[in-house]
């Protein structure tokens, strides 16, 4: 063993969180401690609302509304308790000693604020740098993380970039400062599957070369399998089980442990019964202006989709994948009328470009949408059961007591207890979010829905239940799926046809058993080579 092995640089001892909910305390995490190595990677594993991310945020005090929780225990680094520290001591810690990704880049990154703003406003405030020296490190972090012409992307606002792409941009901002300790809460979420390969294996250089220690949340076990040193696996806010890597999936101990290790998605889609075509897109494109000098002038485009068609038929999943960047999700937004798009979308035989926004309301109840990032389409100010009975609202859909009994009804379906409907969002773990965001969708019984990555934020036993789910309700309801996702396993096992994107372009499509078998291209070769 390396002497790296004894050095712990971060001790966490008899850490319990527990959070206030209608005048009660609700244990979050109880009694939680490990300790974290210098040039070390512990991952902490568990199901949707486990504990773990709670338990990493309050290494630093991040978790939302300080009044709302009660901390206890205690949280070791560099000879103090991080804990007992006022805010503008743990400030000097967060981001300088001790960087954060964070599971949701939408929410984290200022949507006012441009890429350099927020990469160099890290800089500025730990390293002093004047603007130009900001600059030039800000290149180098974002050309590390592999964003694509990060000159171009220096002026661009979060919105303006992929899911992906934003991801890349929190690493670039958590590792500005070179951190002793980096704290990454599902950092490989929205990254597609050789972009994760690329993330992981900078941070691995990273960790060499810096003896950087890392405490890595994630539900994705690929991951932990191929990244981490140690495992904590994490049940109801518990530590259930803990051991080196290798031991943890070769010899589990729990039950639990080996549900999760055993919950990989399988299976395939059901046989199409109804052929009746609903859905048909011809030659769309998506081309932003990229425009310069004085006088404003277009020089060129940004052809996120460039003449994409497809058909979708009742009771269809098409799926839709390609590196983060490719324009899949533009795509959807495209048919959504949610962005500007050239050529012919026909929905139930009418052509959807001829339509204003307001004759587009009544068919949006038909075309539903879950987004990739649960938290940023979730209203923090409403309730859980105004937010899923909002399209009934908005389309008329029944009495309020019909729609209380509707929102009870589909939050079981989608494997929520029903009495959560007077809290917020913000109460919830991240897969429970996406959860939430499903159910909105599935409420109004939609013809068509648009999935963007709608499994990135959940373990693998609660992919495994959606995607049984989604079986479920399309076999029920003879639903259509658009599935956007980097997660080819999950793709394989729902999707009858396959379209494989990349810079805007198709690269192959056709049915998902010959492309999952047969690659014909070799970028779609180097996908499967990646994921599986």
């Amino acid at each position: 063993m390396s002497n790296l092995d004894y050095q712990p640089v971060l001790h966490i001892k008899d850490l319990s969180v527990y959070f206030k909910s209608g005048g009660e305390a609700v244990r979050a995490v109880e009694k939680v401690s490990f300790q974290l190595n210098k040039g070390k990677t512990l991952a902490i594993v568990g199901e949707s609302g486990s504990g773990k991310s709670v338990s990493a945020m309050s290494i630093l005090k991040l978790l939302p509304y300080p009044n709302a929780y009660h901390p206890s225990g205690e949280v070791w680094f560099e000879g103090q308790d991080l804990l007992t520290l006022d805010e503008a001591d743990i400030r000097a810690v967060r981001g300088n000693k001790i960087g954060v990704i964070f599971q949701e880049p939408m929410t984290a990154l200022n949507p006012l604020h441009t890429i350099e703003k927020q990469i160099s406003e890290v800089l500025f405030i730990h390293k002093g740098l004047n603007k130009k020296a900001a600059r030039v490190r800000t290149l180098e972090l974002l050309d590390l993380v592999k964003i694509p012409n990060p000159e171009l992307r220096l002026s661009a606002y979060p919105h303006e970039l992929s899911g992906g792409q934003r991801q890349r941009v929190m690493i670039a901002m958590a590792l500005a400062n070179d951190p002793e300790i980096l704290i990454a809460d599902e950092p490989t979420t929205a990254l597609d599957v050789t972009v994760q390969s690329e993330i992981l294996e900078l941070l691995n250089e990273l960790q060499q070369k810096l003896g950087m220690a890392i405490l890595l949340i994630t539900h994705d076990l690929g991951i932990v399998r191929r990244v981490a040193h140690h495992v904590r696996v994490m049940f109801r806010g518990h530590i259930v089980e803990s051991g080196p890597t290798e031991t943890i999936f070769n010899e589990p101990a729990e039950s639990y442990t080996r549900e999760l290790l055993a919950a990989e998605p399988t299976g395939l889609p059901a046989e199409l019964e109804d052929t009746s075509k609903l859905l048909s897109a011809d030659n769309i494109k998506v081309w932003f202006p990229i425009k310069k000098g004085v006088f404003n002038r277009t020089v060129d485009h940004i052809k996120a989709v460039d003449g994409i068609s497809f058909s979708l038929h009742k009771g269809q999943t098409l799926g839709i994948v390609g590196e983060s960047g490719s324009g899949k999700t533009t795509l959807g937004m495209a048919i959504l009328k949610l962005t500007g798009s050239e050529g012919s979308i026909v929905f139930n035989n009418i052509d959807l470009h001829q339509l204003s926004q307001k004759q587009m309301r009544p068919i949006r109840r038909d075309i539903q949408v879950v987004f990739q990032d649960p938290f940023g389409s979730l209203s923090p100010r409403m309730t859980i059961g105004e937010i899923i009975a909002e399209g009934l609202d908005i389309h008329n859909l029944g009495t309020p007591t019909e729609h209380q009994r509707q929102v009870k009804k589909v939050l079981e379906e989608v494997g929520l207890p029903s009495d959560i409907t007077s809290r917020y969002p913000h109460e919830f773990s991240g897969g429970q979010r996406q959860r939430i965001a499903i159910a909105r969708a599935l409420i109004l019984k939609p013809k068509i829905i648009i999935m963007d990555e709608p499994t990135s934020a959940l373990d693998r036993t609660v992919q495994k239940q959606v995607i049984e789910l989604l079986r479920h309700l399309q076999d029920k309801y003879k639903i259509s799926y658009i599935f956007i996702s980097h997660d080819l396993a999950v793709v394989k096992a729902l999707s009858h046809d396959v379209i494989v994107m990349k810079e805007g372009k198709v690269m192959e499509q056709g049915k998902a058993e010959s492309i999952f078998e047969s690659p014909q291209t070799s970028y779609t070769q180097a996908l499967l080579k990646a994921a599986f």
